[in-house]
């Protein structure tokens, strides 16, 4: 089936292109991403270096070359192979070409090629080419080279690790030592900023051909091995290569852990490792997979997303972040952002919960960070960087964009203004608590970080004597054209939420973990009087309520007082297209059109709003939201599935899920360059189904669904888990049927609007409707 920008797919388990199309490049870089959490390798061609945006960006690799971005470093490319034919280069971009078919399988995480190539001396040369990042060893990359000549050729093979890489802010490494070990080609890069010395060891073995001459070549930054034979006609030639890549924070000698798990995977060939990587995805697949009938573009679409938020998720460690761009490129420096708990973390809470609770223990490991940064703006408690590495310390600078008009530095304010991302994180805790029920989750970590938070935002307030509430002032929402507001609902109502949760916390601690509160109230120097102080800001904190009459509910104090216009509109007074629309003089600061969803957005986490709220809300704010941001559509799809807007809903799923399939969102904007993987739209790809058309929401305990499909679905079919038992859901147009595992240990309530059935381990109810 075709679907677009140059894609295809046969069963909704594939992306594939037919023909070659340059000025894709970095779309297409990005989309044929492979990946584990680990490491990224992007979807480009084996001959290709860093003019063409080849990158293996590794993860815990956070260093700074310009003075500004501390980003994650792109390692050498150990994949580099090359091929000549009678003195031809055999590349895509020359000669002609046949046969072509590129693209990534998402059922296992293995990126392809296939063409026939034909040179100017008339020769054709058939190609094949597979490679997949391995979850059976997180730091090795297998890659298959093969290739037939039409008639007898000499052949020209070089392969190795092309250490001249693609890096976005400045040159990484201070030391590139290029060495032969044995039989195998080895780069050891050590970084300028903190000395982390970053590996790759690269080996491989040769079936079809005996070289008559082989010699390793070293040159500018690369070392290389150039075999030479000759080829006769239809002898298929298959180069099996690994490599293996290691950090000095991934364990303390990496060259040599490097080359031990080189040599323990060349000891398998490259479809025995790719069998074990294959089960490892179809594991996954079965804890994870959305099925619909009747649409297979948007079954591409959504497993494309699903894909991508596993790959750019570090499963793995419970001290490292999900980027906002993944592993895709350095773009926002490999960093978590407000993403990685309302985005990206829900997929796992319902599916993988040991995956959610690693996401949340790394906020806890840099809970430190919050809370210097909370001290250095002279709050106190706990607030976190708005842009995230390892150590939690603030990574986003203060001048982000540029004014592309004068070439001046635009300051904005994300990193101290943007104050909602800390009540965010305290959302997310307990939403996994009530998800997963594990309270020691809360007891040994959660509290902490809840209290702390509290904390913040009761230093970070203002209390106005006159009208008897508290206030939050100098805020930036969600919707980030809009700087320096006061009152901003979305991080008013996640404030209040924070401060209830802590008390909650607080109480049940009290009562049934007295010892271990006593324990934290003693580390963090957390007083009764504080606690008061919560309970009266709870109570007193400001809301913006609905209008009574219009059902409204203003973004921020003012804004229904600026300029009323729309998107398109903005987009004639561009002096530039290139122009940053926001704080502090964009075209948008003095008016209502918004990047992004942002009351909509606060509908998404709170059940606590009527329909009709939702639905007036959702009919003023849409036509002024421009989506600026990739994280708006699918905020708008789950609320029109709520209120009924259910092709409208649909249109904006297919709008979210293809941002980055088919390159819909700019790579550059206001001069800084945030191409890549949209993250945290992939993330929200399952939640626009499970929370959107599935209309999944936890009711004290019960698991509540209000299911809405789209006129080209028949049906959805997907697992859940919920405290430890497994669920599998089914809607169609006509009934909902939830199945209990016979492994379940626990009774669970379903609920269908006002009716409310039991459901036992091994039993399966069905509700019509």
């Amino acid at each position: 089936m075709e679907l677009k920008n140059n894609l295809y797919t046969e069963t909704g388990w594939e992306i594939f292109e037919r023909e070659y199309e340059d000025e894709q490049m970095v779309t297409t870089g990005s989309n044929y991403l492979i990946g584990n959490g680990y490491l990224g390798y992007r979807g480009t061609f084996a001959d290709w270096t860093a003019n063409e945006y080849v990158a293996c960006i590794v993860t815990d690799t956070y260093d700074m070359a310009d003075g500004k971005w501390r980003e994650l470093c792109n390692a050498p490319n150990g994949l580099y192979t090359r091929l000549e034919v009678d003195g031809e280069r055999v590349t895509i971009n020359k000669g002609e070409i046949s046969n072509y078919r590129r693209g990534l399988n998402l059922r296992e995480g293995l990126y392809s090629e296939e063409f026939t190539w034909k040179g100017n001396k008339g020769n054709k040369v058939h190609i094949e080419t597979a490679r997949f990042a391995s979850y059976h060893n997180l730091h090795l990359i297998p890659f298959r080279y093969s290739f037939t000549v039409e008639k007898e050729a000499e052949i020209t093979l070089v392969t190795g690790i092309d250490g001249v890489v693609w890096s976005l802010n400045g040159e990484h490494f201070k030391k590139y030592d290029l060495k032969k070990i044995d039989k195998y080609l080895a780069i050891e890069t050590v970084t300028g900023e903190r000395g982390i010395q970053l590996d790759v060891v690269e080996g491989y073995r040769l079936d079809g051909a005996t070289p008559r001459f082989e010699k390793i070549i070293k040159e500018d930054r690369k070392i290389l091995r150039e075999l030479k034979f000759k080829l006769s006609p239809g002898t298929r030639v298959v180069l099996e290569k690994v490599i293996s890549i290691y950090s000095s924070n991934d364990i303390k000698n990496p060259l040599d852990q490097a080359q031990k798990d080189l040599e323990k995977a060349l000891q398998s060939t490259f479809t025995e490792l790719r069998e074990k990587n294959r089960a490892n995805w179809i594991n996954f697949w079965n804890r994870t997979d959305i099925k619909i009938k009747g649409d297979l573009k948007g079954q591409t679409a959504l497993r494309f997303n699903l894909y991508h938020n596993r790959i750019a998720t570090p499963a793995h460690s419970d001290r490292l972040p999900i980027g906002a761009r993944g592993l895709s490129c350095q773009a926002y420096q490999g960093a978590a952002f407000w993403d990685q708990e309302i985005f990206n973390m829900p997929m796992f809470l319902y599916t993988s919960p040991e995956t959610a609770c690693n996401i949340l223990k790394y906020r806890y490991h840099t809970l430190d960070g919050a809370r210097k940064k909370a001290r250095k703006l002279g709050y106190r408690g706990a607030f976190y960087a708005w842009v995230s590495g390892k150590t939690g310390e603030e990574l986003c600078p203060s001048y982000f964009f540029k004014d592309v008009i004068s070439g001046r530095k635009i300051h904005n304010h994300f990193n101290d203004w943007q104050i909602h991302i800390s009540p965010d994180i305290a959302y997310a805790i307990w939403h996994y608590f009530q998800v997963t029920g594990d309270w020691n989750f809360i007891v040994n970590y959660g509290a902490e970080m809840i209290f702390e938070i509290s904390r913040f935002l009761y230093s970070h307030a203002y209390f106005k004597k006159d009208k008897n509430r508290f206030e939050f002032i100098r805020l930036l929402g969600p919707d980030e054209y809009h700087e320096n507001v006061d009152n901003n609902a979305f991080t008013n109502y996640q404030a209040k939420y924070t401060l209830e949760r802590a008390l909650d916390i607080y109480n049940k601690m009290k009562d049934e973990n007295k010892k271990e509160l006593e324990y934290l109230m003693e580390k963090i120097e957390l007083t009764e009087k504080e606690i008061e102080d919560w309970k009266e800001m709870a109570e007193l904190i400001y809301l913006p309520q609905p209008d009574e009459e219009t059902l409204l509910i203003e973004q921020f104090d003012g804004y229904f007082d600026l300029e009323d216009t729309r998107p398109d509109e903005l987009e004639k007074r561009l002096l530039d297209p290139g122009e940053y629309w926001g704080w502090p003089n964009g075209v948008a600061v003095e008016t209502q059109v918004t990047k992004q969803a942002d009351v909509i957005q606060l509908f998404c986490l709170h059940n606590i709003f009527s329909k009709g709220v939702m639905k007036a809300n959702y009919d003023y704010y849409e036509p002024r939201t421009q989506h600026g941001s990739s994280l708006s559509p699918s905020a708008y799809s789950i609320i029109a599935s709520q209120i009924g807007y259910v092709e409208e809903a649909y249109s904006y799923f297919i709008k979210s899920c293809t941002i980055d399939l088919y390159n819909t969102n700019k790579a550059v904007s206001g001069g800084t360059f945030i191409g890549g993987i949209h993250t945290a739209a992939c993330g929200a790809a399952w939640q626009m189904v499970v929370f959107g058309f599935a209309g999944l929401k936890i009711d004290n305990d019960n698991l509540s669904f209000n299911p809405v499909l789209p006129s080209k679905w028949d049906e959805i079919n997907f697992p859940l888990q919920y405290k430890n038992n497994r669920f599998n859901v089914v809607i169609t147009k006509s009934q909902l049927k939830v199945k209990s595992s016979e492994e379940n240990k626990e009774t669970q309530k379903i609920r269908y609007k006002d009716d409310l059935t039991e459901i036992r381990p091994g039993d399966e109810v069905i509700i019509p409707f």
